[in-house]
């Protein structure tokens, strides 16, 4: 039977010596695993960007998914509340709650965890191991150069509203698992249900964005909810096409009502949507090659209360009612 110290010891502190972001000098280099606190210090010049997330089980993912997809997952979903603000990785904590202490799970778990931390040079730091249901909460900690960071509240009327990559295979494949609808053949049933367990981080893409874009978030409760989060906070309005969201073939072999409840209020995608002026869209293409992200303009900023007012692609008005996920009311 495992301890905790032999736990942390076998699957976690033997990982403490990940590489950092090769940037940064010795003095900035995090003090991890083995003291009773971390120590971290951004470079000179930059802020740290700190974010949290949890993911549950029951909640966030199936019992019965790979332990190397959760790993992957519980730190990619934080690896891109950094991309959303231009924030290159630095380091992350791993609180970890086990009904038991399976080494074959844990294994896995670690793996996954590991072999993305180790794509963005990102050291794990610290974190605790409990008794308890299972799930995981990681804080990842990032640093972005003074006054560069993307945020929500910077959006201007006139700006270009953008997304990036596909939308709605993460809800697609939920809601197959859930019987809600079957996947029209065996490819799309696997890209639905990696888009749901693998998200990829767009940092690099949120680093690009860096002086270019206005305002940004990524989108993990639904288009619909996550880009009202920029117009509240940038007391604007939106008007969206929503035909012009990107989404897959195999999303769009769905029925209308479901693709678009997939693609504009699905959440899970871990894409990130922007505003931008016009004046960048040519510096924007150049991004989205650059990066190998495509970017998909979708709508445009306007003065007015933060609402969405969604067309075809005609430029008709939609009368959608949508809204993003919600931890707390959702079935």
């Amino acid at each position: 039977m495992l301890s905790e110290f032999s736990l942390i010891d076998r699957y976690f502190a033997r990982r403490e010596s990940a590489p950092t972001p090769r940037h940064r000098d010795e003095a900035a280099r995090p003090l991890g695993i083995g003291d009773d606190c971390a120590l971290i210090a951004p470079p000179p010049g930059h802020q740290l960007a700190i974010s949290t997330d949890m993911l549950v089980e029951g909640r966030h993912f199936f019992p019965d998914v790979d332990p190397r997809a959760i790993g992957h997952k519980a730190l990619a979903v934080n690896l891109s509340d950094l991309g959303a603000m231009g924030a290159t990785p630095h380091a992350f904590t791993l609180a970890l709650a086990l009904l038991r202490a399976e080494e074959s799970w844990l294994a896995a778990f670690s793996d996954g965890l590991f072999a993305l931390a180790e794509r963005f040079d990102c050291a794990l730091i610290g974190g605790d191991t409990t008794s308890g249901p299972l799930n995981m909460c990681i804080t990842v900690f990032g640093d972005v150069p003074h006054h560069a960071a993307l945020r929500r509240d910077a959006a201007r009327p006139g700006d270009d509203i953008y997304v990036s990559g596909l939308l709605g295979d993460a809800r697609a494949g939920l809601g197959m698992l859930l019987g809600e609808w079957r996947a029209p053949d065996h490819d799309a049933s696997a890209q639905w249900r990696r888009a749901l367990e693998w998200p990829e981080p767009r940092v690099e893409l949120g680093v690009a964005l860096r002086g270019v874009a206005h305002a940004a978030l990524d989108i993990s409760d639904g288009l619909a909810g996550d880009l009202m989060h920029i117009l509240r906070r940038s007391n604007v309005r939106a008007i969206v096409d929503a035909d012009a969201v990107p989404c897959s073939d195999a999303l769009r072999a769905l029925p209308d009502a479901a693709r678009r409840q997939c693609a504009l209020a699905g959440g899970d995608d871990y894409e990130l949507c922007f505003t931008a002026p016009a004046s960048a869209r040519a510096t924007l293409a150049e991004i989205g090659e650059r990066v190998g992200v495509p970017l998909t303009r979708i709508g445009t900023i306007e003065t007015g209360a933060p609402a969405i007012d969604w067309r075809d692609k005609e430029g008709a008005p939609l009368s959608l009612t949508l809204q993003g996920f919600d931890h707390f009311h959702a079935d």
